[in-house]
């Protein structure tokens, strides 16, 4: 398994932010397309072509961290069937084909028929439109890029595949092209990491959350990650031999990067007392050793323990360390939840957030519901500083001490939820919808105010009616076409709440 991470989540200075994990490089392929007999009857064609392929493979390394293997050109059926073993050898996570030119369908038939890696038709002609009065069929070819794409749609359903995705544009000046490609290359990130992953579990969910419930190895299957079987013990012991030379400047750091205000109407909430801050420090210091040591990359956990042992005081109180690593990269959710643990996962690759929530009251006085949850979130998404409260208790949990309060960054916002059907598949459920900054409960939990069309009556009864569970990742930004693509990508069943 795959992990290059830092558990260094100190607050940069004079920022709200937090220092992210190094990020991993997805293994993205290219090759191009185009007609072999084209290159004798026009000299300096076949040139031209492969230097749009070059300027094609500068513009994804002008955006994103990612590593490129360039397969050159395609012009026949013979290179088709060479190159397949080479794509398969390579451990690719998406693969681009460039159409450079017009060519025919047996340069990509058997490679479509033979990779299950995601491909994407680029057609990125150089000119915005011909010179038609100088023009000549030699700038034709130069320009028709989009021209086998109809043959190529129609031999990938012959072959039993899907259409592949297509960006259609221009290769100079055309920021709408640009960002298409980036956000494959981010999908890119999202399938890679998945299928490295090393998720964390400690516990099972609370016993009557019949909607959160999974299996491990259907989990595998579907999204390839490994579901590391952890137990809280592993924490606790870490959190006895805790010193005091590591505690400290963990305490600085919360206090560095949190807002401690005092109480204002919640009488189970109060300013944040030196003892919850105290074994909030000293549980973080556990938690980094352990993700450490089990090399982990997302955990979900929910645990109880005796009355007053250390297991409960552990266990109740991963609420600070969690929403630090939230936000530098390692998804942790509450409850156990495995399934929006790695929809948390899947919305961080994006670089979106990704915040555990579930929806709160409405206000039908202004037409928004409050979304949001008790427990860790992403702080790398709040608005402002986000807020330590100490709270006499947890609401319908065990244990008592800080809790997370902030509002997400205002804007779009994009929700996921991944949930199971009956015959034991997974389903994305995903909406869009607008933060909008104003008051929220003073609670010790996080809250955003939500705003969806058409309003907030109509899209609720929307996304029930989908069969969501009752907990979903909560990212920035209007992401739901290309969370959408992903879900494909991974043959799982989707749907948007329009």
């Amino acid at each position: 398994m795959e992990n290059t991470t830092s558990l260094l989540v100190t607050p940069e200075e004079n920022s709200l932010s937090v220092r992210h994990r190094k990020r991993t490089r997805p293994r993205i392929g290219v090759f191009g397309v185009g007609y072999f007999k084209y290159w004798g009857q026009f000299e300096g064609l076949l040139d031209q072509l492969l230097r749009k392929q070059e300027v094609f493979i500068e513009k994804i390394n002008a955006g994103s961290d990612v590593e490129i293997i360039d397969f050159g050109l395609v012009d026949d059926a013979t290179k088709a069937y060479e190159l397949v073993p080479k794509l398969k050898a390579a451990n690719l996570d998406l693969i681009f084909c460039d159409m450079l030119t017009y060519a025919t369908s047996s340069t990509f038939g058997i490679i479509i028929k033979s990779i299950d890696t995601p491909i994407v038709l680029v057609a990125l002609q150089p000119d915005k439109a011909l010179d038609y009065g100088n023009a000549s069929t030699y700038l034709q070819l130069y320009n028709d890029d989009i021209c086998a794409l109809p043959e190529f749609a129609g031999v990938a359903v012959r072959m039993g595949k899907k259409i592949p995705e297509m960006i259609i544009g221009t290769l100079h000046d055309d920021p709408a092209a640009e960002a298409e490609i980036q956000e494959y290359c981010r999908i890119a990130t999202v399938l890679h990491d998945l299928k490295t992953a090393r998720i964390g579990h400690i516990g099972h969910p609370i016993e009557s959350m019949l909607d959160m419930h999974s299996d491990s190895t259907m989990l595998t299957a579907h999204f390839s990650p490994h579901i590391v079987q952890c137990e809280a013990h592993e924490i606790v012991t870490k959190f006895r031999t805790a010193t005091d030379e590591e505690i400290e400047p963990v305490k600085e750091r919360i206090l560095d990067f949190f807002d401690t205000p005092d109480p204002v109407s919640d009488p189970i909430s109060e300013k944040l007392k030196e003892a919850d801050l105290q074994i909030a420090a000293q549980v973080t210091v556990a938690l980094e050793k352990f993700v450490r040591e089990k090399n982990l990359d997302a955990l979900a956990y929910y645990y109880d323990g005796e009355d007053g042992s250390d297991t409960r005081i552990v266990m109740s109180n991963l609420i600070v360390g969690n929403s630090l690593l939230t936000g530098a990269g390692f998804p942790m959710c509450g409850e156990s939840d495995l399934k929006t643990c790695i929809a948390m996962l899947i919305m961080e690759r994006l670089g979106i957030g990704g915040s555990f929530a579930e929806f709160h009251p409405v206000d039908f006085k202004e037409d928004f519901v409050l979304v949001g949850h008790d427990g860790p979130h992403n702080i790398a998404i709040a608005e402002g500083r986000p807020v330590l409260r100490s709270l006499k208790k947890y609401h319908g949990k065990p244990g008592f001490g800080a809790g997370v309060e902030f509002q997400i960054k205002e804007g779009p916002i994009t929700m996921l939820s991944i949930s199971s059907t009956f015959d034991g598949k997974f389903k994305f459920v995903i909406a869009e919808g607008e933060s909008i900054k104003g008051p929220i409960p003073p609670t010790g939990n996080t809250n955003t105010r939500g705003f969806f069309k058409p309003d907030v009556r109509t899209f609720l009864k929307r996304w029930m009616k989908e069969g969501p569970t009752h907990h979903f990742a909560l990212g920035i930004g209007h992401h739901a076409a290309t969370i959408q693509k992903i879900a494909n990508y991974l043959n799982i069943e989707s749907v948007v709440i329009n």
